[in-house]
């Protein structure tokens, strides 16, 4: 029986792009670099902002399907390829050593031992090194890892293997690999498979040829192929505004600064030394100066471009860094007469609280400023490489052949609600001692975290207590308007904008999905008065409470690398996708108050519980 198995076009970037692993139907691929992809029916995305900051000329889409109806089976497409190799039968548990030249055009792999033939089902296990390669476990060792060096070469057969399940045991112990190899009976359970076991890296990934692999010294761990750590892909998204409309930000006040900084002279004179890393990295902290922004002043000054400090060719960054697009949106939905293009079209509301002196409603108007509905966005997400075992592992390009100029890529279109805060409350809000006390404790952590760079490329050089407070609160108005307009959290996106050296205040909340959902008006009309102001009321009030409290409230760091203070399931935390820094750097306590911090809304929950007490007195 004939099937078909499909990607989305806007899976082939996330989160099946290049390196993923892919399970279907039974069945488990992995996908190929862009060296593989056809040249017939590839599609330009037009993104020139993206592009420049990338340094790359342009990018592709996979091609896409008309539709099921007039779908070609030969079309071509983003390729994948089968892995693991070694599959295993259900039935008689042989193992067998798939290859390209076993596969027959729209049927699954069969065992050819077996009448009828029975499915083969990939094995679960496979490896992994930080140099960002893949390959399978070698089984056959695995096998004959108990016995000594002599008595392995004693074994001439290493496809001989079968994967055994033990009715006496459970879990990973009832399950091993024995040699069926003739006089030999070796065999080993699975108890201990994860981790390293002194293994080789095979220096490539599946679809990359043998004489493209390299000698990696790195060691091999063993984990299941749809481990959480298998795949970090690094994406860079942009949306599409129109750059000749918007006013051009001009860093002459901060290259001054930057200029007039006392270490400045002493980066010049030699911006290759081993201080220079430090020198460089006190003068964006002291200025909010940006890495490129630094680079071109370096250029100007010394004539060459600053190579990046490193203790060894290893501590080098392996990959492009993440480029700051804020800059030019911010400028863009700030604009006193905001740009338009077909595909970006903007319109400034208000909350509609204009001349209300009743609380909670006029500290509502206090505490924000500006509105501005997106009608129409178009975001470009593009897909630069990716890294194994950890986030901050080797990078390795889409491109592993590393002779092609563009990226892979896909476009997408949707709609949003930029919401900005006063700045006047918010500048009073951030000196308070305690705020900046409990968010200095959130930059201590994650200094010491391993995600500080990724993170960096988000919140900018130094956290600021505007960041968390904004981040906080995108996630707890998307999380309310998935029950005031029934988008699923899922659906919505958001973008921070809160660099203080950039005079940034503002969150914007969008849809911009690869499919129909939040492209008919739907968000835009939860924008719009007096919607939007009674959902930030009932988002104040919500968040005032979690299920989890009073542990939510009370705790000093939770999530990954504690990198979170007030902010778990039942309050904060929103699907991965739908995060700037993957649920990281959040704290319900600035937005609502508590642990004796002052909340940025606290006078807001005060006057709302107020005000229903009030009622309730009322006959």
């Amino acid at each position: 029986m004939s099937r078909t198995l499909r990607v989305r076009q806007s899976q082939t970037v996330v989160p099946f792009g290049v390196g993923a692993v892919f399970d279907i139907q039974g069945e488990s691929f992995v996908a190929t670099g862009i060296g593989d992809w056809p040249a017939r029916g590839r599609q330009p995305i037009d993104s020139p902002r993206l592009a420049d900051r990338l340094g790359v000329t342009g990018f592709h889409a996979a091609p896409a399907t008309a539709n099921d109806r007039f779908d070609v089976a030969d079309a071509p497409g983003a390729p994948y390829i089968r892995f693991p190799s070694w599959l295993f039968c259900g039935a008689c548990r042989r193992m067998k050593r798939w290859r390209i030249a076993d596969e027959k055009h729209g049927q699954a792999p069969r065992c050819p031992s077996c009448s009828p033939a029975r499915t083969l089902a990939p094995m679960r296990f496979v490896q992994i090194c930080q140099a960002g390669h893949l390959g399978d476990v070698d089984w056959w060792f695995w096998a004959h890892s108990r016995r000594d060096g002599g008595e392995r070469r004693q074994c001439g057969e290493r496809e001989k293997l079968r994967f055994l399940v033990s009715e006496r045991a459970s879990g990973l112990e009832a399950l091993s690999v024995a040699c069926t190899a003739k006089g030999c009976g070796a065999a080993r359970d699975l108890l201990d498979v994860l981790g390293t076991h002194g293994m080789r890296c095979s220096g490539r990934n599946p679809w990359q040829r043998a004489n493209e692999a390299v000698a990696c010294p790195r060691p091999v761990q063993i984990v299941q192929r749809t481990a959480g750590n298998l795949y970090y892909p690094i994406v860079h998204s942009a949306l599409d505004i129109p750059e000749t409309d918007v006013p051009a930000h001009t860093d002459d006040a901060l290259a001054a600064r930057v200029r007039e900084h006392h270490l400045w002279v002493l980066l010049c004179r030699d911006p290759a030394s081993p201080r220079a890393a430090a020198f460089r990295e006190m003068i964006q902290e002291d200025t909010g100066a940006d890495d490129p922004l630094m680079d071109t002043l370096l250029a100007q000054e010394t004539g060459q471009a600053a190579p990046a400090a490193a203790s060894s060719p290893e501590d080098a960054p392996a990959g492009p860094a993440r480029p700051d697009l804020s800059r030019e949106e911010w400028a863009a939905f700030t604009a006193p007469a905001p740009p338009a293009t077909r595909d970006f079209a903007l319109r400034e509301t208000t909350l509609g609280l204009a001349g209300e002196t009743a609380e909670p409603w006029a500290g509502l108007a206090r505490r924000f400023g500006r509105v501005v509905l997106a009608d129409r966005l178009r975001e470009v997400r593009a897909l630069s490489g990716f890294t194994r075992v950890s986030p901050d592992a080797t990078v390795v390009p889409v491109d592993t052949s590393r002779r092609l100029k563009w990226l892979p890529a896909v476009e997408v279109f949707g709609e949003g609600v930029l919401l900005t805060l006063d700045r006047d409350a918010l500048g009073e809000w951030e000196e308070h001692a305690e705020v900046r006390r409990r968010v200095d404790g959130m930059r201590a952590d994650l200094d010491r975290s391993f995600q500080k760079d990724r993170l960096e490329s988000v919140t900018g050089s130094r956290l600021a207590p505007r960041f968390v407070l904004l981040h906080t609160l995108a996630h707890l108005l998307i999380r309310q308007l998935s029950f005031e307009s029934g988008y699923t959290t899922a659906s919505l996106r958001e973008r921070i904008y809160a660099r203080p050296e950039q005079d940034q205040y503002g969150v914007l909340v969008y849809t911009a999905a690869g499919d129909a959902e939040g492209t008919l008006g739907g968000l835009v009309r939860q924008g719009e008065p007096p919607r939007l102001a009674e959902t930030l009321l009932r988002m104040t009030e919500s968040a005032a409470w979690c299920s989890a409290d009073p542990l939510c409230a009370e705790h000093t760091g939770q999530g990954f690398g504690n990198l979170n203070r007030a902010a778990c399931h039942a309050c904060a935390l929103l699907p991965e996708t739908s995060c700037e820094t993957g649920n990281s750097l959040l704290d319900r306590a600035l937005v609502v108050g508590g642990e004796h911090v002052p909340g940025y809304l606290q006078s807001l929950v005060t006057a709302a519980r107020a005000a229903a007490a009030t009622a309730l007195e009322q006959p």
